[in-house]
């Protein structure tokens, strides 16, 4: 049960610092 707690915080800490990047670089997508 935890590894699903550890794989589901990751992907959305992944998909946060993504939106992050592309809302400070917008001229790279």
């Amino acid at each position: 049960m935890l590894i699903d707690y550890v794989l589901s915080g990751g992907v959305t800490l992944l998909l946060t610092v993504y939106l992050i990047f592309a809302l400070i670089r917008p001229e790279r997508f």
